[in-house]
């Protein structure tokens, strides 16, 4: 097993809940400041007509792209008013990158978020792909209302003690 990765099979204590299994935020006032970056993906799943319409710029709303793009960065600089426990990040850089798949079923998501502090981004990559994938299916749904939103998922982080991940 990689030693950057935790055991899955050991016990774990969970960092949020205290010895009497009340919520508690961590004080991470001990911790190094270090330079952390996380990456999320995620995509939205939907017919090739809706598709077309997004990319060619027809959609009723809008624009679909820039404002699931903004809308994903103002979700990151948010994440603590949204996740209970969340603390409030100095975010220093996001992007959000939103672009038909490859195999034209949908638009592709990805954030990578950026910060120098004592505690990662990563719920803030994740944040800020679910809400652009929110915003996509909000813009769009009076067209199409079986859009999914799928396999949004951590692909990779850095900094911090716990080290690098990258998802296999």
């Amino acid at each position: 097993m990689d030693a950057q990765q935790p055991d899955p099979d050991a016990p774990q204590r969970l960092s949020h809940v205290d010895e009497r299994g009340h919520a508690r935020m961590v004080d991470v006032s001990a911790k190094d400041v270090t330079s952390r970056e996380a990456t999320a993906r995620g995509r939205v799943v939907m017919q090739p007509e809706t598709l077309s319409m997004i990319v060619e710029g027809r959609a009723p709303k809008g624009d679909v792209l820039a404002t699931a793009r903004i809308a994903g960065i103002m979700a990151a600089k948010r994440t603590h008013e949204l996740i209970p426990l969340c603390h409030p990040l100095p975010v220093s850089g996001v992007t959000v990158d939103l672009a038909p798949s490859e195999d034209g079923a949908g638009i592709d998501i990805e954030a990578t978020v950026r910060v120098t502090g004592q505690t990662g981004v990563e719920m803030e990559a994740l944040t800020a792909v679910s809400v652009a994938a929110l915003t996509v299916y909000d813009m769009c749904k009076a067209v199409e209302r079986g859009m999914q939103i799928e396999a949004v998922r951590l692909v990779a982080k850095s900094g911090g003690k716990s080290g690098d991940y990258a998802a296999p």
